[in-house]
């Protein structure tokens, strides 16, 4: 894959996850794959910011949008190269101040393997 089709994940991934479209989302990734969250070690200090597997995604984000449903994210800017794609986005949710964020998707196989969280 080049870094034209890594961004074009990364912008699949903002579209269902901005309508909450928890099937298309978890689509894009590998059925073992990694995320870590500030938000989540927070929210589940147990997790220690980790989850593993599509079925804990699928639980993380389901309570994220249940909790937060005017959660959204806009993307500012991609950088990619031939193992993954870093994203910079505004996170916005009413009642909260906007938040800069940047992430990392690492991709292998068209799929998203490992997603790494950051913010301040």
């Amino acid at each position: 894959m080049n870094n034209l089709q890594f961004e074009n994940i990364a912008r699949q991934w903002f579209a269902a996850f901005n309508t909450q479209d928890l099937d298309s989302l978890l689509e894009l990734y590998d059925q073992e794959a990694i995320h870590f969250s500030p938000k989540l070690k927070i929210r589940h200090p147990d997790t220690k910011g980790l989850v593993s597997g599509n079925a804990a995604l699928r639980q993380w984000w389901k309570e994220s949008f249940e909790r937060l449903p005017s959660l959204r994210y806009q993307p500012t800017s991609f950088t990619a190269n031939d193992q993954r794609v870093f994203m910079e986005y505004i996170r916005t949710v009413d009642g909260e101040p906007d938040m800069l964020i940047a992430e990392v998707l690492e991709i292998s196989n068209g799929k998203i393997k490992a997603s790494r969280v950051y913010h301040g």
